[in-house]
């Protein structure tokens, strides 16, 4: 799911690498050395960028637990640089000038993280209007089954619960497809809406100077 969407808003001449992390839980997902085997692994080939995605990783530890874990992978990673998505969302809200942010969330996070996503970007100096996560809640699913909720679905749990004070809205976690929603929602607000996926893949575009413009995925790419 996630390599399809980073496939998708890809530019022409992008290509698109991957290498799994063994699940077994969420709090335990971060710990090594599976991220740190799958950066050594994508390390061999001549990358620009690598992305850990993991929004809940970040919401998990906090600021400074996310750094440590950057640093971490990046003893692995043969000088690529390592971005997280959520770290990536914070740079682009801050590109966007979004000071008040709401959160909506897959339907596997929990109240638990909703709170947690909160706290993560109270700590980047953020005023968090909203965080919520999709109903009914669901287990995180098999990476290949797909899509847990359709388009519509998150189209519409946007526009009932976002309040209208919220500067920009952030779509989270990586394994939940969105990238369909963000035009439609951006035209029917009137403010930029950013997803875990889409975050991290304009961070690495910009960040190794791809400058390329890319289509019908949010004003974020047109920053």
């Amino acid at each position: 799911m996630i390599e399809s969407e980073f496939s998708t808003m890809a530019p022409e001449g992008v290509s698109i690498h991957a290498a799994r992390v063994p699940f077994s839980g969420l709090k335990t997902y971060a710990d090594a050395p599976g991220p740190d085997n799958a950066t050594a692994q994508l390390s061999r080939l001549p990358l620009q960028a690598i992305v850990f995605a993991f929004t809940t990783g970040s919401y998990l530890v906090g600021k400074p637990g996310e750094q440590e874990l950057v640093a971490r992978l990046e003893e692995r990673s043969n000088g690529i640089p390592v971005r997280m998505p959520a770290a990536s969302a914070v740079a682009a809200f801050r590109a966007l000038g979004a000071g008040r942010i709401a959160l909506v969330h897959a339907p596997f996070f929990s109240d638990e993280l909703d709170q947690k996503g909160a706290d993560y970007f109270h700590e980047h100096g953020f005023d968090v209007v909203h965080a919520s996560h999709l109903h009914p809640s669901q287990e995180v699913p098999h990476p290949n089954l797909g899509s847990i909720a359709f388009p519509a679905e998150i189209y519409e749990w946007v526009r009932r619960n976002v309040p209208s004070e919220a500067e920009g809205i952030f779509i989270a976690g990586n394994g939940f497809r969105s990238i369909g929603v963000i035009e439609a929602l951006e035209e029917d607000r009137g403010l930029p809406v950013i997803t875990a996926n889409q975050a991290a893949l304009w961070d690495v575009l910009r960040r190794s100077g791809v400058l390329t413009q890319v289509a019908d995925y949010g004003q974020l790419f047109r920053t």
